[in-house]
């Protein structure tokens, strides 16, 4: 079992910034991937940004050079920096994990909470 808690949504204004937390625990032999998604009212499910465990990254066209994703490997913690927020940007955003609970062991995907961001125009 991998537990995700996520933070540092909130409320903001169109051009300002937030950082996105996510802190994984549990049963972690190895980490494969950490992601953003994120869903807004009536919308599906969508990428934000991936990153790899060797530190591939992949980013949604509509966020390319305004979001940084990044993880602290020591913390098992992920971090969506996100900058020149739009009105379009409004969702919740879920954290995924991706990894294994021992050596050889099948890779599992875990989602967290979800933390709302709302930008305001």
């Amino acid at each position: 079992q991998v537990q995700l808690v996520e933070s540092g949504g909130g409320l903001v204004q169109a051009g300002e910034s937030l950082r996105l937390s996510c802190a994984a625990s549990g049963s972690i032999f190895s980490v494969n991937a950490m992601a953003w998604y994120r869903q807004a009212p009536g919308k599906q499910r969508e990428l934000v940004a991936s990153i790899t465990d060797n530190g591939s990254t992949n980013y949604a066209n509509s966020v390319k050079g305004r979001f940084t994703i990044s993880t602290d490997n020591a913390k098992n913690t992920a971090y969506l920096q996100m900058n020149s927020l739009k009105s379009e940007d409004t969702a919740v955003y879920y954290c995924k994990f991706q990894g294994s609970a021992w050596f050889g062991g099948p890779l599992i995907d875990s989602w967290g909470q979800g933390t709302q961001v709302t930008v305001s125009s």
